[in-house]
């Protein structure tokens, strides 16, 4: 196994654009001291979009939605979280990495916890488990999902992607302990019956898992930033061969695979103008209004969506895999474009990232809601959950410790992903 050096000190560098970033247009150059281009302006469906969102919750608010009503409100709904992941990536793009993809974990967490309250809220009776359904299927759509397609794209346009297995190793070690803490052990603690912790127990386990994020993310942003960064060009050691466009590497001076012509135009798309301030605070604000539509909005059509699901026979359970794929399915697109230009250490990021902050901040966040909730909380894990969290567990750490992967990897986390929807469905 060639060993991996410590990455060079970096050198003053032009922002980098967080991979998968829908940002274009043009504009004045205020702020963009250092960069080449010109500052980025919002698309025009970024502005109508928040304030068609806030016209379809005030109409809608406590009233019964029809069908031509809450068709639109599912569009709404759909159009503000993705609406809110443009904002939160413009917001992130002036910030630089790594923290852009804490940013945009934060923001979709935000919103999971959202979509989780609102439903338990209306609807306690039925949906008790909805938390521990939703943190399970997120761990699984990132884990599984997201990361076996970005590593199925991007080693079959550059056969063979490299990361940082130091960052992402830490990310899963911080992954796996916050998992079993809120999902694994309550199926098994007897102070209190089923799957569940007494409040003592959950309060602990809530402090425990908020303090291991805060933690990831001070070693992500501060403490060891270069190891969550993308690998240098011209400074990855690499075996002796040649890589994915026939180039000869080598340990002393390593290209990364696909430096051909296309990672040349690839790397020309990695630097690009942040957003002026006023665009960004523009962002910011519209971010918090769109996360606001996405609870209201929700919570006016959560009945009808427990509705939709009892009438096709799906089990309870497929709530929170609809909640997670909603959610996510922004960011997975983001992912997949990072992959798609050789840079699946930001596709690690976004999806580890998305997985640790989903089950990190959530489990916390229904804590305390737990205070004002009525009826029990279930996080516990059923058998078959807990084999498939394991098994999980167990691949993401083959799969990383190497630094590098193949489509074998991206189609054994796929495989793993087929599973656990087919089991979502045929329980």
């Amino acid at each position: 196994m060639t060993p991996h050096p410590q990455p060079p000190e970096r050198t003053a560098t032009p922002r980098e654009v967080p991979e998968g970033s829908v940002l274009d247009g043009t504009e004045g150059t205020e702020g963009t001291e250092g960069t080449e281009g010109t500052a980025p302006t919002l698309p025009l469906w970024t502005l109508v979009v928040p304030p068609v969102a806030v016209v379809l919750l005030v109409v809608s608010w406590g009233r019964e939605p029809g069908s031509v009503m809450l068709a639109l409100i599912g569009v709404g709904l759909v159009g503000a979280v993705v609406c809110a992941v443009h904002h939160a990536e413009v917001v992130a793009h002036r910030v630089g990495e790594p923290f852009g993809t804490l940013i945009l974990a934060i923001a979709v967490t935000v919103i999971e916890v959202g979509l989780i309250v609102s439903l338990m809220v209306s609807s306690p009776e039925t949906s008790s488990a909805l938390a521990r359904d939703t943190v399970f299927a997120a761990i699984m759509v990132v884990c599984n999902g997201v990361v076996g397609l970005c590593l199925l794209v991007g080693a079959l346009r550059h056969q063979v992607v490299w990361f940082r297995p130091e960052g992402v190793g830490g990310a899963l070690a911080t992954l796996a302990a916050v998992a079993t803490l809120g999902l694994v052990l309550p199926s098994f603690t007897a102070s209190s019956q089923g799957p569940t912790y007494t409040g003592a127990q959950l309060a602990f386990a809530g402090l425990a898992s908020l303090v291991l994020y805060a933690v990831f993310v001070f070693v992500q942003a501060v403490r060891h930033r270069d190891y969550f960064l993308p690998p240098e060009r011209g400074h990855v050691a690499l075996p002796v061969g040649p890589g994915a466009d026939g180039v000869q590497h080598d340990s002393r001076r390593g290209a990364l695979p696909g430096d051909g012509d296309a990672g040349a135009a690839d790397h020309d798309d990695e630097h690009a103008a942040p957003p002026s301030s006023r665009t960004t605070w523009t962002s910011l604000g519209l971010l918090l209004v769109c996360l606001v539509c996405v609870v209201g909005l929700a919570k006016t059509a959560s009945k009808s969506i427990e509705h939709a699901v009892e009438a096709v026979g799906a089990p309870q359970p497929v709530v929170g895999v609809l909640i997670a794929i909603l959610v996510l399915a922004p960011e997975t697109v983001a992912a997949l474009r990072a992959a798609r230009r050789n840079r699946v250490q930001t596709s690690l990021n976004l999806a580890i990232g998305s997985a640790l902050a989903s089950i990190g901040l959530t489990i916390p966040s229904i804590a305390l809601a737990s205070i004002w909730l009525t009826g029990p909380l279930q996080l516990g894990l059923g058998p078959t959950q807990l084999v498939l969290l394991a098994l999980t567990l167990v691949v993401s750490t083959l799969t990383t410790v190497t630094g590098r992967a193949t489509i074998l990897q991206g189609a054994v986390h796929l495989a793993i992903f087929g599973s656990f929807v087919f089991l979502a469905f045929t329980p």
